[in-house]
């Protein structure tokens, strides 16, 4: 009788232990996937999903016409700073990267240092998720540090590390790039390097679809060097190569997307699309009746306001307003995957995960800030630090901006819904006493110093950039007489286009 009852028992704990390890199996297979995708240099006056009227992107149309599309992200206004915020969930401010440093071109032992700086990626991979990263990095020298990326919490990647001082080819990250993969760095001949990147996540997706798996795009396309891209070979000018450059961003998108629908994840997985920054200053394009300059590494809103557009599961598709910045990616990530943050290390972003998952109207947020780029210098002691020790910076709500000195002070406020050009500066209009109160409560709650780069220094090369170089740049960026990238005219626009030349051509005939 004993023995029957043992029996029985054991049966039934067999069933329960079995059903509890299914239970945590189909857990584990409803944690949604994640593929970010973050076009390098390109403002939303080629976005026509935002009013650009220059150029076509059929497949991002496609993509916006089943997202959330967001119309008050910021980014940081160049490069490394965006990255940083992006992977590890800090400003500037906290995480000391606020200069832009070319880590492969510059050296002298700077590095991002991944035990010494969050990141999604790691906090993702610790959870079980697979992780992937192709594209552009530039804030590690694969030739001193070759585990910069598993450090970094990436299983898988393929990378364009950017220019290595005193290896030519590694300037290469269209024809012919130079990439970075486990098998070590080599020259694909007669490739497009956007090709190889984007069919490297296509395969990682392919391969780890019964998995949860994040992929982090940082696209090379469509920063400079100009060039002619497969579909569009006979290009010439730097405008023609530039239009090239975005439709073929719009082909390789549409290649992802079509293979999330192919391998059947796409109703698991978010897709975020957004750019690191405006584009460059000597591209002109032209947004809803108004010629725009490109405003890389300025604080205007050509330089800052980002494309940003998530799809999500179930295709939600609605238009808001809600406040978000790029501190917010780490923890809505998280959020969205039930993972924990990594522990010891400050997070100054907020998720906006309800936005995406019970369409809340707004975040958690009252306001975003951007700052940052240029170059740093190297200190007497050999490592990076800021050119200035309180950058100057911009803080915006969903109706006002302003404008933040380096002595802290509030320089220039505007309407942001009634002048969204940035035209008439507010900051002696009497009635905008209460307003310019609120802001100044919210800087005065900032940090007074800007935190340095934290990391364990490397060792060089015989080639790390001379510190004169360096020095200039930073006073270059001390001495920088405006941090406002203004419209450009209707003539320069015909000019750099070519259709001046056209619009003549047909006049004489």
């Amino acid at each position: 009788m004993c023995l029957k009852k043992v029996t029985i028992l054991l049966v039934i704990l067999s069933l329960v232990f079995f059903s509890c390890k299914e239970q945590v199996k189909n857990d584990e297979k409803t944690q949604p996937n994640f593929v970010f995708i973050m076009v390098d240099d390109l403002g939303k006056e080629w976005f026509p999903s935002y009013g650009a009227t220059e150029v076509n992107t059929p497949k991002i149309d496609a993509l916006v016409s089943k997202s959330i599309k967001f119309n008050n992200v910021y980014s940081m206004p160049q490069c490394t700073p965006s990255r940083v915020a992006l992977i590890t969930g800090q400003y500037p401010y906290t995480s000391g990267w606020v200069n832009h440093y070319d880590v492969p071109r510059w050296g002298h032992g700077v590095n991002f240092d991944a035990n010494k700086n969050p990141s999604f990626a790691k906090a993702l991979q610790q959870a079980g998720y697979k992780t992937c990263i192709a594209g552009k990095w530039q804030i590690n020298d694969f030739r001193i540090e070759p585990k910069a990326m598993q450090k970094a919490g990436f299983d898988e990647f393929c990378m364009w590390t950017g220019y290595e001082s005193g290896n030519k080819p590694s300037e290469s990250r269209y024809w012919n790039p130079y990439i970075y993969t486990t098998s070590g760095s080599k020259v694909y001949k007669d490739k497009f390097g956007p090709d190889i990147f984007s069919d490297f996540v296509v395969d990682f997706i392919n391969e780890n679809k019964n998995k949860p798996f994040c992929v982090y795009y940082p696209m090379v396309l469509t920063h400079t060097p100009f060039v002619h891209t497969p579909h569009k070979p006979k290009a010439k000018t730097k405008y023609e190569k530039h239009k090239a450059m975005v439709e073929y961003t719009d082909f390789i998108i549409g290649k992802i997307l079509d293979n999330l629908e192919k391998s059947g994840v796409s109703n698991n997985t978010y897709l975020i699309l957004t750019t690191d920054n405006g584009t460059t200053p000597s591209i002109i394009g032209k947004r809803n009746g108004v010629y725009v300059r490109g405003g890389k590494a300025y604080l205007t809103e050509n330089g800052i306001n980002a494309p940003f557009m998530v799809k999500t599961p179930d295709n939600q598709h609605f238009e808001t307003n809600a406040l978000v910045d790029f501190t917010d990616v780490y923890p809505t990530l998280l959020d969205l995957a039930g993972v924990e943050k990594q522990s010891g290390f400050k997070i100054d972003g907020h998720s906006f995960a309800k936005v995406l998952t019970q369409k809340s109207t707004s975040s958690e947020r009252n306001y975003i800030l951007s700052m940052g780029g240029l170059p740093g210098d190297i200190n007497k002691e050999g490592w990076l630090e800021n050119a200035i020790l309180f950058r100057d910076r911009v803080l915006r709500n969903e109706k006002y901006k302003v404008y933040v000195d380096t002595l802290q002070q509030i320089t220039r406020l505007f309407d942001m819904e009634k002048d969204p050009y940035e035209t008439n500066n507010l900051i002696d209009d009497a009635e905008m006493e209460q307003v310019l109160k609120a802001f100044k409560t919210k800087v005065e709650a900032l940090p007074n110093l800007d935190n340095n780069p934290k990391y364990t220094k490397t060792k060089g090369l015989p080639t790390d950039v001379k510190l004169e170089f360096l020095d200039k740049a930073a006073e270059r960026t001390k001495h920088r007489k405006t941090n406002m990238m203004p419209l450009a005219t209707k003539a320069a626009f015909l000019k750099l286009s070519g259709k001046e030349q056209n619009n003549s051509t047909k006049t004489n005939q």
